[in-house]
């Protein structure tokens, strides 16, 4: 016979205890409050692919995002690959029964430079979002030295360009080597990206 208790309070104190980010996540009442909790369990999924990154060296994009969507899962969010949203979504993430709907969409692409970067806020942007959807993900993983130089090349390349109806200067984000941008969307509303830098570079 189980000792656990059933009932919602029970259920509630167990996550307090375990899994107190998703318990924030789940309980946000804002979407600040939703992506200051999202941001906790993204940084682990993150933080699982770079200390693993001798064994995912020779994967290609498609790999290494499947790794990163089990990592997802493994923190407690539910992340899918190749879901349909006009075209196969590199990462969606639903979290839960909401109201307004939590769902993020997300693309993901090794670094290639700045020009490459864009190409995949195109299709995160101009394909895959319908204007519902949270903050977008656009993961760059960076299999070459000094990611820090890198994600920076990418964010001043963007704030000179203003690419996809960018509105003003990308924004700091809390994970590092990772920054926050706006766009004028097609719907008609102001959406945010943030561009989620992982560090996979393996000293030979």
């Amino acid at each position: 016979m189980s000792r656990l208790g059933g009932t919602a309070s029970d259920l509630f104190a167990r996550m307090q205890r375990n899994d107190p980010e998703l318990l924030d996540l789940y309980t946000a009442q804002t979407d600040q409050e939703f992506e200051k909790a999202f941001e906790v369990l993204l940084e682990k999924a993150i933080d699982s692919s770079e200390r693993d990154k001798k064994n995912l060296s020779d994967l290609n994009e498609d790999g290494l995002t499947g790794y990163l969507v089990t990592a997802l899962n493994m923190t407690g969010l539910t992340a899918t690959r190749e879901t349909n949203s006009n075209g196969h979504v590199d990462i969606t993430i639903d979290a839960g029964f909401f109201t307004p709907m939590r769902k993020k969409l997300g693309e993901a692409k090794i670094y290639d430079g700045p020009a490459y970067h864009v190409e995949g806020l195109k299709q995160l942007l101009g394909r895959y979002t319908t204007g519902r959807e949270g903050r977008g993900l656009l993961v760059t993983y960076v299999k070459r030295a000094n990611i820090a130089g890198l994600m920076r090349k990418i964010r001043d390349k963007m704030d000179a360009n203003r690419p996809l109806k960018q509105k003003g200067k990308t924004q700091d984000h809390s994970l590092r080597w990772s920054f926050i941008s706006i766009h004028r969307h097609s719907c008609g509303d102001d959406l945010q990206v943030g561009h989620i830098g992982c560090n996979l570079h393996v000293e030979s």
